[in-house]
């Protein structure tokens, strides 16, 4: 019988340690669990930042596709303006692969949704722009009065970007950009179409000083050139002819566009 109960007792031991250890890695179990949220978790919480596009442009992922957002009523200087790279920098540390909640207001033109983002912490990416002195209130579209009173106290404390003399809005950078891109397009239309009138000038002259125009005799041949030495007149297999500019148009044929445009 002695045997018998000494090996209860074991038995009972062995029990109650598992039992034990059961619960401890039980609570390790739900420690993590409580630490480390997981998928589901993390989007009843909002949205993963994915990408910063630049200080006032991101993107989250919203049902496992990216989602571009433009920060509503805040104006971020462009990358190629002093603050420009700060900025995005700025707004990377604040959200870059986090978790965050997104206040929809709008779409723009270009297909982007509008918005607020906030922070984990409660506070808003739009108004910490504004308030360190990385972003203008954009007053084109918005009415913010709250993003108005940061400006202003930016402003006074001479904070980022407003420790400049004067720094320059970026609606007016991006509108004097816009204005050199078609200075250079209207530039290089007149100065084409200069030479276009040039080359026609040229040809009626040499068409009225010799009073002929050259043809290829071939059967297929439905042009006339201004020049004998034109490069697709030299083509000519046939015998070549010149002929009058009347008889030409009676024949029907057209100028060559290499030499008579």
């Amino acid at each position: 019988m002695r045997p018998s109960f000494a090996f209860s007792k074991f038995t009972v031991w062995l029990l109650c340690v598992g039992m034990l250890l059961g619960c401890q890695k039980s609570q390790e179990q739900a420690q993590e669990t409580n630490q480390v949220p997981t998928e589901e978790q993390a989007v009843e919480n909002g949205y993963k930042v994915i990408a910063i596009k630049d200080g006032d442009t991101v993107e989250l992922l919203k049902d496992g596709k990216p989602l571009r957002v433009r920060l509503q009523g805040v104006d971020c200087p462009e990358k190629n303006q002093d603050y420009g790279t700060r900025a995005r920098q700025f707004t990377s540390d604040l959200v870059f692969g986090k978790f965050v909640q997104l206040v929809v207001q709008d779409v723009d033109r270009y297909g982007r949704t509008v918005g607020e983002i906030i922070l984990p912490d409660g506070r808003s990416l739009n108004q910490e722009l504004v308030k360190n002195g990385f972003a203008w209130h954009y007053t084109a579209y918005s009415k913010d009065q709250e993003l108005a009173r940061l400006e202003a106290e930016a402003r006074a404390e001479k904070r980022g970007l407003w420790e400049g003399p004067s720094p320059q809005a970026p609606w007016e950078f991006r509108q004097s950009r816009r204005g050199n891109s078609a200075n250079a397009a209207n530039t290089k239309s007149d100065n084409s179409g200069s030479s276009s009138k040039k080359t026609s000038s040229s040809g009626a002259t040499a068409i009225a000083k010799g009073g002929k125009v050259h043809i290829c005799q071939s059967k297929g041949s439905k042009t006339f050139h201004v020049y004998s030495n034109c490069s697709l007149l030299e083509r000519c297999k046939s015998s070549k002819a010149a002929i009058t500019l009347a008889q030409a148009n009676r024949e029907k044929r057209t100028p060559c566009k290499s030499c008579a445009d």
